[in-house]
């Protein structure tokens, strides 16, 4: 039997039971009606709120994608920071989020240098084999809806194949360069360790000499400031100036 055929049956059930419960009891058949509609709404408006969570880890591995492809296309740290903040936020939601979210966290902070947290995500992914697809073998509800979807994904690309193309490039990516990429960022972050030992020493060597002080001329006194013309004088001498040329000629 089919997992989901399954579960839909199971809850039919416990609609009948319900039913049967309240018609024992004595209520009126509008009444029990209006009950099996309520509990029915609610559980429409639950299944597509579990839908859209796992619909948001596929937006975010199409956004990191995009970012993490090598091409012309500049991005700016804010975009960056946005991304990664939305798949930050999906781990609060998910219980068990999916190796593949970890790596492209990893990768994204490496390409804002924050070494520290590439270290962070990609080295559960390395070092802990609890967090490989194999051991995952208790999922939440939520990582079941996610694996659910994207063996449909698979089954039908041309459904989403621009999700289907992003999820495919970040494993890809995630097979070749997880390793490098958690040994660079430890040794950058030694590197940096090392650095931040001397950094007194790197101070006294910068010094540079100080630049001698800008001064400026004594300004005169006032009475030695006269003031400007008025300027109807300043346009009578214009005028007499070009009259004269005038007659000359």
């Amino acid at each position: 039997m089919i997992p989901g055929a399954g579960k839909l049956t199971t809850k039919a059930i416990a609609v009948i039971v319900i039913v049967a419960m309240l018609d024992a009891v004595g209520l009126s058949p509008v009444i029990m009606v209006f009950v099996t509609g309520v509990f029915l709404v609610v559980w429409l408006f639950a299944r597509r709120a579990q839908a859209r969570e796992v619909e948001r880890i596929f937006e975010f591995y199409i956004a990191a994608d995009a970012i993490l492809r090598e091409e012309e296309r500049r991005w700016y740290g804010f975009e960056i920071a946005e991304v990664i903040e939305h798949g930050e936020s999906l781990l609060e939601v998910m219980p068990d989020p999916p190796p593949l979210n970890y790596y492209a966290l990893g990768t994204l902070y490496q390409r804002l240098g924050n070494h520290q947290a590439t270290v962070e995500y990609i080295s559960r992914l390395i070092d802990d084999e609890s967090y490989d697809e194999t051991h995952r073998t208790k999922p939440s509800p939520q990582l079941r809806r996610y694996v659910m979807m994207l063996r449909r994904l698979e089954y039908h690309p041309s459904a989403a194949p621009q999700t289907l193309a992003a999820i495919r490039s970040l494993e890809r990516a995630r097979q070749r360069h997880a390793t490098s990429m958690l040994v660079e960022s430890r040794a950058l972050l030694e590197t940096q360790e090392k650095l931040g030992l001397q950094p007194e020493k790197r101070v006294v060597e910068e010094v540079k000499p100080a630049e001698p002080e800008v001064t400026f001329a004594p300004s005169l006194p006032l009475s030695a400031i006269s003031a400007p013309p008025p300027i109807s004088k300043v346009l009578h001498d214009i005028y007499a100036d070009e009259t004269r040329a005038q007659y000359s000629r």
